[in-house]
């Protein structure tokens, strides 16, 4: 009862790496989970700095219930300057706490977590609105972290592409995400200086970039049928979301910070234009819309670094990669 594990995240990496399919059924059951009322997903903190407005520290509670039974908190920074030093934009730490007594009994490395889920929610969501896990070409726009575990996690789940087309402000960084694509997972890669030229074709779009506000703004950027997965949530103006088919993670919390549903909302001043969440496709209660581009919009729930964090958790402990630290309650009875 009194256990306490801390596992880095070269371990995290690891099993994820080992896992990815996995993953992509553990999100997908959390999703069914937190539709059927299964779970307490409170809305995130945000920690701004006025020094540094564009970085923040998020915290990130929840409950999620189920086989995992587990509550637990994500605290996560954000920081994009760190890029022009070479360091990845985020870091994180997860806690894990018994739903019986309250007590934690894990922390984990979390930015190899918060990427693995974020990647798992895109590709499920990938599939479900294509409903193939066949693509001639999808286009990549942001050649970060989160873009290159996308790309691990279509490979995973046995993705057929002909192409991913990568686009980046910087193309140092696309060229590097086009070289690990093709030597490290074996698909064809192209680098596009233009993004309307990355985004022509395309079956699938991964919007993977920190923009704060929506730069892809003419009503035809997307095309009838074409699948694009709004990870960064805020690169897509607010007219095009009207005229798309959406479908969210969840309603509440994506409506909110300014995301492009939000701004589709604050326009309308309704919510008319979100035809469901991911887990009302895959129960079957609504069909993805051939007519119109089909938009997924993921806010990113704590229950699913809670099922990713727990999972990689239970792997750690069974292969004796958790580091136990003995001691770590200083009381462990009332009385003594």
């Amino acid at each position: 009862m009194f256990d306490f594990n801390v596992v880095g995240g070269t371990t995290a990496r690891e099993i994820i790496a080992a896992s990815r399919s996995e993953l992509v059924s553990v999100v997908r059951d959390a999703y069914l989970a937190h539709h059927q009322g299964d779970s307490v997903n409170p809305n995130s903190y945000f920690l701004r700095f006025p020094e540094k407005p564009s970085a923040r520290i998020i915290a990130l509670p929840a409950y999620l219930g189920g086989h995992d039974n587990v509550a637990g908190i994500k605290w996560i920074g954000s920081f994009p300057e760190n890029i022009e030093s070479n360091i990845p934009r985020a870091s994180a730490v997860l806690l894990l706490n018994d739903y019986a007594t309250g007590y934690p009994f894990a922390c984990l490395e979390a930015s190899q977590i918060s990427a693995a889920r974020t990647a798992a929610s895109a590709v499920l969501g990938a599939r479900e609105l294509l409903g193939s896990v066949v693509a001639e070409k999808i286009a990549v726009v942001g050649s970060g972290i989160i873009a290159r575990n996308i790309i691990e996690f279509f490979a995973a789940e046995g993705w057929r592409v002909g192409d991913f087309a990568l686009h980046d402000k910087v193309p140092a960084y696309a060229e590097s995400l086009a070289a690990h694509t093709r030597d490290a997972l074996g698909y064809g890669a192209s680098v596009h200086d233009d993004l309307g030229g990355a985004l022509k074709g395309a079956d699938v779009v991964v919007l993977a970039t920190v923009a704060g506000e929506p730069y892809i703004t003419e009503p035809d950027a997307f095309a009838p049928g074409q699948v694009v997965l709004n990870v960064s949530l805020r690169d897509i103006g607010p007219e095009i979301i009207l005229n798309a088919h959406n479908v969210l993670d969840d309603v509440d919390h994506c409506l909110t910070a300014n995301t492009s549903p939000h701004l589709a909302e604050q326009l309308t001043g309704n919510r008319d234009f979100v035809d469901g969440v991911l887990a009302d496709v895959i129960r079957g209660d609504i069909r993805p819309d051939a007519t119109k581009p089909r938009i997924f919009s993921p806010f990113g729930l704590g229950i699913l670094d809670l099922a990713v964090g727990s999972y990689i958790h239970r792997r750690a402990v069974e292969t004796g990669r958790a580091t136990a630290i003995d001691g770590f309650f200083g009381e462990t009875r009332r009385w003594s």
